[in-house]
């Protein structure tokens, strides 16, 4: 008896969706789970379908993905859409699986924001999720099978903290992207301006575990074809100069292998870099 009044009283103080919602928007957080909601609110799974239909209708909610939504605040309204720092951490809990805002977004976060973008990036563990287009929101998704866990920093914003590439894992994920991003000189700028804001501690990091030699080679001939940081071109050449390290492409294509170099980091030059910044 005492267990059905418990269930009873349990059952009274639940709130309906739109209540719920509001709740959680007084605590700063910016997106629910379906599973979430459910247990939290009253009513059938047919009714509560029903309504969050409704408030998505009204643009109060987004539907990101199967059984996950965002809360579109009157700050958003006109974006239709949230910053992808209020909600990227509660996404990656809800499907289990590790990440880090990266490439352009991380970019911009460290303050190099010379390429403005609308698209939000995200770098998570495979298997890959289909990247998200719709209406306003333009999520891109790259997975990486190297995951040490250095080089991913925590920073703090309204709903918390949410997980980033430093500037050092920053740089190397856009060099090691370039042919799915637009090409190493739409990043150029970029990376001079995310070098002003790497340290030695984060560099030495980064060369403590990043496998991928060729692209720790574009990285180092990068940094001294802009003229730029030679205690980082030396860290990165002494860590190259370990191991063996062969030719490579600036920009790595398909039907093209590296020919003759004439520089220590055994870049074939192969494309003109042009740095607008």
């Amino acid at each position: 008896m005492v267990d059905k009044f418990d269930t009873f009283i349990e059952y009274l103080l639940k709130m309906n969706a739109k209540e719920y919602i509001k709740y959680l928007l007084s605590i700063e957080n910016y997106s629910f789970s379906l599973d979430e909601i459910a247990k939290e609110t009253t009513g059938s799974s047919n009714s509560l379908k029903f309504e969050l239909l409704r408030l998505s209708d009204k643009g109060e909610i987004v539907n990101l993905r199967k059984g996950f939504y965002l809360i579109i605040t009157p700050r958003y309204s006109s974006a239709k859409k949230l910053p992808i720092q209020l909600y990227c951490e509660k996404l990656f809990k809800h499907l289990d699986r590790k990440y880090y805002v990266g490439l352009f977004s991380a970019a911009k976060f460290h303050g190099a924001s010379h390429q403005q973008v609308q698209r939000d990036y995200l770098i998570t563990e495979q298997p890959k999720f289909n990247d998200i287009s719709k209406n306003t929101i333009d999520i891109r998704f790259f997975t990486t099978t190297n995951w040490s866990g250095k080089n991913i920093q925590q920073k703090k914003s309204d709903a918390g903290i949410f997980k980033i590439s430093s500037p050092a894992l920053t740089i190397v994920d856009l060099i090691h992207h370039q042919t799915k991003l637009g090409g190493i000189n739409r990043m150029l700028a970029t990376i001079e301006e995310l070098t002003e804001e790497l340290t030695d501690s984060d560099l030495t990091d980064l060369l403590s575990w990043y496998p991928n030699k060729s692209t720790l080679q574009r990285f180092g001939f990068l940094l001294e074809e802009l003229g730029m940081k030679e205690e980082f071109q030396e860290m990165i050449y002494s860590a190259l100069n370990a191991k063996n390290f062969f030719p490579v492409l600036l920009t790595p294509k398909s039907n093209e292998k590296p020919g003759a170099v004439d520089n220590r980091w055994k870049v074939d030059v192969n494309v003109k870099l042009e740095n607008d910044l």
